[in-house]
């Protein structure tokens, strides 16, 4: 069992999903206490686009550990399958568990991609903008919300906001995401 959950993890970060999922796939009805397997099939899943699976095993594996360190990636399969309500919802519990800094940007992220998805631009700028300014040693997390945040702007039509958060990206990084293609669109 661990050489197959070895074997499943190298394929996962290798990009492998389906491989990965299908070695786990018997490993968890095997051992479906085994938390660790339910998490990986999860994020393998999500990795898929199978959204509705993807939560349930990552479900699974929260209430095993009690943990809600993949809650914002079952917000994100509710947001994929059009349930916003229920993203608010576990938005609102994420909060109130105040979670690593980390996990809470990333639920903080769906949340607004669900507000945007509505057509509630200037909602989910409005959840984001506080973490819209420059830090002199901005983390994953940080540079991850001001993409998302120059993209609400851009298709909010502030476009020199948005090309001053995508030239900032690539200041720091010039391969984030298509932050470069992004900001050369905007000139």
């Amino acid at each position: 069992m661990a050489r197959t959950l070895t074997l499943a993890a190298t394929a996962y970060e290798a990009g492998r999903y389906a491989d990965a999922q299908r070695l786990l796939r018997p490993l968890a009805e095997q051992a479906p206490e085994a938390a660790g397997v339910r998490e990986l099939l999860g994020l393998s899943l999500y990795r898929l686009g199978r959204w509705r699976a993807a939560a349930a095993e990552l479900e699974a594996f929260g209430q095993l550990t009690g943990s809600v360190e993949q809650e914002p990636v079952v917000a994100d399969c509710e947001r994929a399958l059009g349930r916003h309500d229920a993203v608010e919802q576990r938005w609102e519990a994420l909060r109130q568990a105040s979670p690593r800094a980390e996990v809470l940007a990333e639920g903080r992220l769906v949340m607004a991609g669900s507000l945007a998805d509505r057509g509630r631009l200037n909602d989910a700028i409005a959840l984001l903008a506080r973490y819209e300014p420059d830090r002199a040693r901005p983390r994953d997390w940080h540079m991850r919300t001001w993409y998302a945040l120059a993209d609400l702007y851009e298709r909010a039509g502030d476009v020199p906001r948005a090309r001053a958060l995508f030239q900032r990206l690539v200041k720091r990084d010039a391969d984030f995401f298509d932050a470069a293609e992004r900001l050369a669109a905007l000139r």
